[in-house]
């Protein structure tokens, strides 16, 4: 598994399936009394967030692939909603062979830190809990919030077309990099053409089109600014100064919600901190947990 474009090449400790198809792969020191658990975000896969996996050596980590995404079982019990979502997440981190009895650390990106955010308000207990680009208010309201709006009629006509017609959209590589074009952030062409080739790779690996339908809804109808009040622990935001869909001001006042929360801004990068800079991200992460990166 190559991550090229100046990245490191991790590799995997080990390659498991849960009970209910989830697929993950552990990384990193198995013997760390750290686990983290990293949630990626919506419609990518866990190799987006191997950039800063890589550079975590001291941790165990385990990343999962979303339940109907890469290579995971779609959700058996309902929709695949944020409340759906968090419970699979607060199942997958009671198995023993997930976490063990090591200290449980909860990192999401995106709509991943959605999910993580909604477990933790429903009873999931992380020793501590690490937010990249966090989705810290609604993503219809953001500065972009008309591109927002454009891609819900995209679902919306992507669902209610014939599979003929409807599932080609929803995969079409042109959308996928008009998204990668307006989301990367670098003038470093090696680096974009890099993300761009990593959206096309992992951007459409989904087990249906009810399931990427489903999620888009889900990642646009909560953020992690309702939950605020539950998320005790201590919890590190990373954002990024050039963030369209989470402005740099939402991402404060979310920081100012948390009883115990800490937001780190990096620069320049937009939301995409795990491709542009997983090395400024991982050092602070590394910090958070006091493990040697």
């Amino acid at each position: 598994m190559t991550i090229s474009a100046g990245h490191p090449d991790p590799t995997p400790v080990s390659r498991k399936t849960t009970a209910d198809g989830t697929r993950y792969w552990v990384w990193g020191n198995v013997d760390s009394a750290t686990t983290v658990v990293a949630v990626h975000g919506f419609r990518g896969d866990h190799h987006g967030l191997l950039p800063i996996v890589a550079r975590m050596p001291g941790a165990r980590v385990v990343t999962p692939d979303l339940p109907g995404f890469g290579e995971s079982a779609p959700l058996y019990h309902g929709p695949h909603d944020v409340a759906n979502y968090a419970c699979w997440l607060s199942d997958f981190v009671a198995d023993p062979e997930v976490t063990g009895s090591a200290r449980l650390v909860i990192m999401g990106h995106s709509f991943g830190s959605v999910i993580s955010a909604a477990a933790v308000a429903d009873g999931l207990r992380p020793d501590k809990l690490i937010l990249i680009n966090p989705i810290a208010a609604p993503a219809l309201e953001g500065p972009r919030g008309f591109l927002s709006r454009i891609a819900v009629g995209y679902y919306r006509i992507g669902a209610a077309l014939p599979a003929a017609l409807g599932e080609p959209l929803l995969g079409s590589r042109l959308i996928v990099r008009g998204v990668s074009e307006v989301m990367a952030t670098t003038d470093d062409r090696e680096l974009r053409a890099w993300i761009h080739d990593q959206h096309h790779r992992y951007f459409s690996g989904y087990a249906s089109r009810q399931v990427v339908v489903e999620a888009f809804q889900a990642s646009v109808s909560d953020d992690v600014g309702e939950y605020a009040e539950k998320l005790i622990m201590p919890t590190l935001l990373i954002g990024g100064d050039r963030d369209d869909i989470v402005p740099v001001a939402a991402q404060r006042r979310l920081a100012e919600q948390l009883p115990n929360g800490r937001l780190v801004v990096l620069s320049p990068v937009g939301h995409l901190v795990h491709y542009e800079q997983p090395e400024a991200a991982a050092l602070w992460i590394n910090e958070f947990l006091g493990i040697c990166g």
